[in-house]
């Protein structure tokens, strides 16, 4: 029977939104939208509101990338939320407990 390939997920690069939670960046990020928006709505006055909707989605979705800039690749060290030091801690004396069980028992005799 031959094994099942999985299929790599391809990367998608991201817009790096987090970055506007700084103060900085979020007001660089607000200034430039406000600029282009006004700049947009003099040049297509008499365009339907729907199409001016996206006009301001686009301009928001181009400035994000501008400031804030677009992940390059996938995450290569993904942390585990769980592994602290008392894990860590008690893994150790589970190897040292297992260690000193496989010397003490492989000195004797094999059971069948």
């Amino acid at each position: 029977m031959a094994a099942i390939k999985r299929k790599h997920k391809k990367f998608r690069p991201r817009i790096r939104v987090w970055r506007r939670k700084e103060e900085q960046t979020y007001e660089e990020y607000k200034s430039m939208v406000r600029g282009k928006v006004v700049e947009e709505e003099w040049k297509y006055l008499n365009v339907n509101e729907h199409s001016q909707k996206m006009k301001k989605i686009m301009i928001m979705i181009e400035t994000a990338q501008l400031i804030c800039g677009i992940s390059k690749g996938p995450c290569r060290h993904k942390e585990t939320w769980w592994w602290n030091e008392e894990v860590a801690e008690a893994v150790r004396e589970k190897k040292k407990k297992y260690r000193k069980w496989k010397r003490e028992n492989s000195t004797g005799v094999e059971r069948v």
